[in-house]
């Protein structure tokens, strides 16, 4: 029987050229900011987004906390998405690291509108509520199925931003998927954003890493944050060399990741017993079952059968499709869900 995995784009290994980089990379001690391969990342980073510096991070989650921390003073509050991965996925560092609380927005799929934006901010000179101070948009969206901003969009949010003082601080940990058509658009949202985070452990499919990208002034701070949270690395660069060959090799590829998600979207979409197929926009299929059935029969349904994904919550289920997930292995998830009855968690 096929053993396919489809909890995450997390779940992807080194290709062979990766690891080849990896193992000629030259390195030194980063923490001295001596290692010569993240220091090369993170200029191409900079110079990729329109920024002035970048900083090398061992996870997207401690680089998003950074950003957060680097923004804000205990007591602030932050604007994000009910399902924003920065509320929900990371341990609570929102008040744990910063102090801070979020003020959440019901979005279109993890996407917030500038009106909504504009409503949630707090009036500076009420002295009873936390004060505003930062955004937070997620691009793609985690938990809203892999939809991405409309640029508009985005331009609208960062103008009430500026307009209210306020610093907007994007997480994309799957921005690389939001980008893949239109990979010019990196120095336009360096533009925008005060500082980015960017994912390579998804679907670039390295082993470790992510990145934080703003200012001169901000990555400094960062670099302060960094250390105290213990994510200073010594001989980094051998990470940092995978993110390298992904962006020059690998990047492209996730066109496939997206085709073959829209493809499972449309079988799901004609399986009994399924409810609601989210919009398929990159590589995440988020579906909802019928109240009759619930996720984890389903589950063990699938796994019985070699495919693994993962529940949302009690009704909604997730698949993700990555690099490593193969053509044959597609094949054989799209007959499964043509073939099988789940009407009855059979």
């Amino acid at each position: 029987m096929m053993q396919v995995n489809l909890i995450s784009d997390t779940v992807t290994r080194p290709s062979v050229g990766m690891q080849q980089a990896m193992w000629e990379a030259a390195v030194g001690d980063d923490v001295f900011k001596e290692d010569p391969t993240v220091n090369a990342l993170e200029a191409h980073l900079a110079q990729m987004f329109g920024k002035e510096a970048a900083l090398f991070f061992p996870s997207g989650t401690m680089a998003n906390q950074t950003a957060i921390k680097i923004h804000t003073q205990p007591g602030d509050q932050l604007i994000c998405d009910t399902t924003a991965h920065v509320y929900n996925y990371e341990g609570g560092g929102v008040s744990f690291n910063s102090g801070v609380s979020c003020k959440l927005i019901a979005g279109d799929q993890g996407r917030i509108s500038a009106v909504q934006v504009e409503q949630a901010i707090n009036p500076p000179d009420f002295y009873h509520s936390p004060r505003t101070r930062l955004v937070c948009l997620e691009n793609t969206t985690n938990k809203g199925g892999g939809a991405c901003y409309s640029w508009q969009t985005i331009e609208e949010i960062a103008s009430v931003c500026r307009e209210n003082n306020l610093k907007l601080h994007l997480d994309g940990a799957r921005l690389w998927n939001a980008l893949v058509d239109t990979p010019e658009q990196t120095t336009a949202f360096g533009q925008v954003f005060d500082t980015l985070s960017i994912c390579f452990s998804k679907g670039l499919g390295c082993p470790v890493g992510s990145a934080l990208v703003g200012s001169e002034e901000s990555i400094q701070a960062a670099l302060k944050i960094r250390k105290i949270l213990g994510g200073g690395m010594r001989q980094a660069g051998y990470l940092a060399a995978a993110a390298l060959y992904a962006l020059e090799h690998q990047w492209m590829d996730l066109k496939k990741d997206h085709q073959r998600a829209q493809e499972i979207g449309e079988q799901l979409s004609q399986v009994q017993g399924i409810a609601q197929v989210l919009p398929v926009h990159t590589n995440i299929v988020i579906f909802k079952l019928q109240k009759q059935l619930n996720t984890q029969t389903f589950i063990n349904q699938m796994k019985s059968l070699g495919i693994l994904l993962i529940a949302m919550d009690a009704q909604t289920l997730r698949m993700v499709t990555h690099r490593d997930y193969t053509a044959e292995q597609h094949a054989y998830v799209l007959e499964v869900l043509k073939t099988q009855d789940f009407s009855e968690g059979n």
